[in-house]
């Protein structure tokens, strides 16, 4: 399965922010390890195979949000969808696990689909519902150090989607949203959010008031053009940083035959 990376624009810039942001004391995580309970699905080519075609693709969207804009790249990324299994739990977890390989940067991972929550599932963790952002939604007094795990070998950090809500959307449209999400500026380099699809329920919209981009991932032959263009209008097009094609053909050249065949 191959990906095509589009950053279809530069987005706005955050001077202001990043300013602010250089101010901040740097914060060191005691991330708690969580046990590996299952191998990770298959469709985690940045854990399963690396030196793929398609874990290649990744990287190379690492490096367009990297070089995306002039004045600083964008540090809170939100990957929705249009419908339903597009693909935007599988790019979200990949792009996390990308950017952490990279140097010695902190990435968190946030599981914010609070209605059908996949990330610890496909990173082989168990319990979906180990507390997580719903939890610290609904309670002030947690911290995101407390709920935020590691998964070895993964360099990345979680942050699962936590205990079933009733309204999701309500709770993410809290002000205690932008409360976790300045934590974790403080303490990460990128935070990378996984929020449910644009077209069966609201909750991306709010997600997306917080984040400084949205990448939208499409289903090869599969997402409908009238609803991918529903899900566009619904977004502030401020946000909306790139389309990520999803399950496109993979280049069968002889080019990249010889190519990838010789790396392995």
């Amino acid at each position: 399965m191959a990906m095509k990376v589009t950053i279809t624009r530069e987005g706005p810039e955050f001077p202001e922010r990043q300013r602010a942001e250089r101010q901040l004391p740097e914060r060191e995580f005691p991330t708690a390890i969580h046990p590996l309970q299952a191998p990770p699905g298959e469709a985690l080519v940045a854990l399963t195979a690396p030196e793929s075609f398609e874990a290649d693709r990744y990287r190379v969207l690492r490096h367009r949000l990297e070089n995306s804009r002039d004045l600083g790249k964008p540090r809170v990324i939100a990957v929705t969808s249009a419908c339903a299994g597009d693909g935007k739990t599988t790019t979200a977890i990949n792009l996390a696990l990308t950017l952490a390989s990279s140097g010695d940067r902190k990435v968190l991972l946030a599981d914010a689909d609070m209605r059908l929550s996949n990330v610890a599932t496909q990173l082989g963790m168990g319990d979906t519902r180990l507390p997580g952002l719903a939890d610290l939604l609904l309670d002030p007094t947690l911290s995101l150090e407390a709920l935020v795990r590691r998964r070895p070998p993964a360099k990345a950090a979680f942050l699962t989607a936590g205990r079933v809500l009733e309204s999701p959307c309500d709770a993410l449209r809290s002000a205690r949203l932008e409360q976790i999400i300045e934590e974790a500026r403080k303490a990460f380099d990128f935070v990378v959010i996984d929020t449910p699809p644009v077209g069966p329920v609201p909750d991306c919209q709010a997600i997306s008031q917080v984040a400084d981009g949205v990448l939208v991932v499409v289903a090869a032959h599969r997402t409908p053009r009238r609803a991918l263009e529903e899900a566009l209008n619904a977004l502030d097009p401020g946000k909306v940083t790139g389309l990520i094609l999803n399950g496109g053909d993979v280049p069968n050249s002889e080019y990249y035959g010889r190519y990838y065949h010789r790396r392995r």
